[in-house]
């Protein structure tokens, strides 16, 4: 007697090429939006920590000096970003995948693939200084159960959600974060404009003089790693890039007409989803930084340790007033876990490649993806968990993770163009203007990296 039971759905693998999937990408405006994605995941890591803590405590450190830097930050590094995405586009390779094509020392895989392992398992100082904060605010708010408790629940938790999670719930859960702080954070932004005493255009000039701030160079190297598209978010951004399709509908290099008008189609909206993202995240973090040298600076007050919270909320009561102090704790929350959850479910995509890359499982066998990628969430959730209870300060928790990422971003930078000139197809390849564009973030974040390196080795 024939079985009745319902057949288990079949997953099918994203990163392979279906030929059911191939499709002409759309030309109308309204049609583009509807496909973008992948950027507002990214937006969701970089809306957090970088943000919240980096930006806001350079701006307190500081003052407007630094505001150049912030500005810099956002809009140049969305072209290695471009690059990226269009290598994954032309070629189906991932992230990884396409670095490990980098000459050079190779132990399994390239050098390149192993210091992307080595600062990620860094920037999880970041992740632990999010688990802190959220924890801080739900203290504030329920203070019967202790911080500690509520890292454990929020570890449990994350558990929950990503185990298992795919594309879609990434997705959803990242545009509803991403939109619902940015908003309020620009409100109390607007409010600071209005307000004399934190607020001249002198200081917004002289925050665009090109200075770089000697006591505070640390502290802005790092929040050039963070801010705006870090390291971290270049290497994720492919594979939210595979996973949303875009590969799969332009189909296999074959070099035909066809192909080349899927390819250049796809990436035009990818390049519309990183365009839309930048605005987002750029407000987010120019918003953020205003707040931080407007009110913190001019109180002298920096957020450390157990009173980062209590600190950054100021921003909010000063400029909306003291009502406004709820509306933080739950953006706040938002905005810290929101990027939890957004980098360990792009880092445990990431550490899953680099498993497929060192030969754990085959790249076709999708379940055994998935299962590594299991097994990193939980280390990637355990192992930042563990680095609270060892009670580093959070903001220097944020500091470490971002200087980690700003080293990376030099060898990012020289090996895109590697890639560009030695592996893209011609028949894809951007035009002069982007070129330049390329070339200039590429040479800036280089001489960023050289400067810093020297004033820290010499002083």
């Amino acid at each position: 007697m024939p079985s009745t039971a319902p057949s288990k759905p079949v997953i099918k693998d994203p990163y392979a090429y279906h030929e059911e999937d191939v499709a002409e990408p759309p030309r109308r405006f309204g049609q583009i939006l509807r496909r973008i994605g992948p950027g507002m995941i990214l937006a969701a890591s970089i809306v957090g920590s970088g943000e919240l803590i980096a930006t806001t405590s350079l701006g307190a450190e500081v003052g407007y000096v630094a505001l150049w830097i912030i500005i810099i930050s956002c809009i140049l590094k969305p072209a290695l970003q471009s690059e990226m995405g269009r290598f994954t586009i032309a070629t189906g390779k991932t992230g990884l995948g396409s670095f490990n094509l980098v000459p050079g020392p190779r132990l399994g895989v390239s050098w390149v693939v192993w210091m992307w392992a080595v600062m990620v398992l860094v920037t999880m100082f970041q992740i632990g200084a999010m688990f802190a904060g959220v924890a801080q605010v739900l203290n504030t708010l329920v203070p019967g159960v202790t911080i500690s408790l509520w890292v454990i629940g929020l570890l449990g938790m994350s558990l929950w959600l990503l185990l298992g999670g795919g594309y879609e719930r990434v997705e959803h859960v990242a545009t509803i974060k991403v939109g619902l702080f940015t908003m309020i954070t620009l409100l109390c932004a607007l409010v600071l404009v209005s307000k004399p005493e934190y607020f001249t255009m002198r200081q917004i000039a002289e925050g665009l003089s090109f200075k770089l701030p000697g006591e505070g160079l640390a502290t802005a190297v790092a929040v050039f790693g963070i801010t705006g598209v870090g390291a971290v978010e270049l290497f994720m951004y492919p594979y939210w890039c595979v996973e949303k399709g875009y590969a799969r509908y332009t189909g296999p290099r074959d070099e035909s007409d066809s192909w080349k008008r899927r390819a250049l189609g796809w990436m035009k909206v990818m390049n519309t989803d990183i365009l839309f993202s930048m605005l987002i995240y750029t407000i987010a973090t120019l918003a953020f930084y205003l707040l931080g040298a407007g009110v913190l600076h001019s109180q002298g007050l920096l957020p450390k340790g157990n009173e980062m919270i209590a600190v950054l909320s100021k921003m909010y009561t000063e400029t909306l007033g003291s009502w406004a102090l709820w509306v933080f704790y739950v953006g706040a929350c938002a905005t810290l876990y929101g990027t939890i959850f957004a980098a360990t479910a792009a880092n445990s995509r990431v550490y899953a490649d680099m498993a497929c890359l060192l030969g754990a499982f085959d790249r076709g066998d999708y379940t055994a993806r998935i299962q590594w990628r299991n097994r990193f969430v939980c280390c990637l959730l355990v192992i930042p968990v563990g680095l609270y209870f060892l009670k580093v300060d959070p903001t220097r928790m944020v500091k470490i993770g971002g200087v980690a990422q700003a080293l990376m971003l030099p060898v990012i930078a020289v090996s895109v163009l590697y890639l560009r000139y030695k592996y893209m197809p011609k028949a894809v390849q951007t035009g002069l203007p982007f070129t330049i564009t390329l070339w200039t973030a590429s040479l800036f974040t280089i001489f960023m990296m050289g400067y810093y390196t020297i004033r820290l080795v010499w002083g």
